[in-house]
């Protein structure tokens, strides 16, 4: 069996009983790897490539996801159904980096009390949506999901919603002035088929215009919270986005 030279046995011994030098190149080692890995960031605009379909959230939709926020929901819900068979299976198509682009915060993780949220845009009717808001174990029996019936009570006071956008796009979101300055009027655009929605489907493409709750002669927070759900998930063709976004991640990382 072959044995090192007794000059590098010695070298060997020599780093190790050195606390101070086996820290100091230890320390050198990983700046090796940590630069390797951070420097590119340095030369690419962004680590996420676009994908067709995506568009910042219209401001009824961005009204919804504040009440998600608000109300807690995000800590017994994930929105990232990851790349394994059970999860694929249950839920649908793995998530894409592209489709939280515009989040700010994320609403990823692991915690699933109740199931990924993901994709749940379309899978159920209005109805079905505020059923299971005002009264989840009638339409789930065995959820544990808190009722939220109130919402349907209380009309949408989303504030002004220009403020949102503004602050939005200062981080990167690509909201356009007129974006911003319709926000309040795009509300009660797209939640109301009779107020008329103008350009708002041109400016939000698969924007769903209608009536979320059941009572169109008010703009009520059940609105904006259905409004969010039976958007998420429904921008992107996965399938078709999917091989796009692997390969725009492997020349991020070139």
């Amino acid at each position: 069996m072959a044995t090192q030279p007794a000059e590098k046995r010695l070298s060997h011994k020599k780093i190790e009983r050195n606390v101070t030098l086996l820290g100091a190149l230890a320390l050198f080692t990983v700046a090796i790897g940590g630069i390797v890995e951070i420097a590119p960031l340095f030369w690419i605009d962004n680590t996420i490539e676009k994908v067709e379909g995506m568009r910042p959230y219209t401001p009824l939709e961005l009204a919804g996801r504040n009440i998600y926020m608000r109300e807690g929901c995000y800590t017994c819900h994930s929105q990232m159904i990851r790349p394994f068979r059970d999860e694929v299976e249950r839920y649908g198509h793995y998530s894409l980096a592209a489709e939280s682009m515009y989040d700010h915060p994320f609403q990823w993780g692991s915690k699933r009390t109740g199931p990924d949220l993901a994709r749940v845009g379309g899978r159920y009717s209005d109805e079905w949506h505020k059923a299971h808001l005002v009264d989840p174990r009638s339409v789930v029996p065995e959820s544990i999901m808190p009722p939220y019936a109130f919402l349907a009570e209380r009309d949408l006071e989303a504030g002004n919603m220009a403020n949102d956008l503004t602050a939005l796009y200062r981080v990167g979101v690509p909201y356009t002035k007129a974006d911003i300055e319709r926000a309040n009027d795009d509300i009660r655009a797209q939640a109301d088929p009779e107020a008329g929605a103008g350009d708002l489907q041109q400016r939000y493409p698969k924007a769903q215009v209608r009536d979320f709750d059941g009572d169109p002669a008010r703009v009520t927070e059940m609105d904006a919270l259905i409004a969010y759900l039976q958007m998420l998930g429904t921008l992107v063709d996965v399938e078709r986005a999917a091989p796009q976004e692997r390969a725009g991640e492997t020349e991020a990382g070139r």
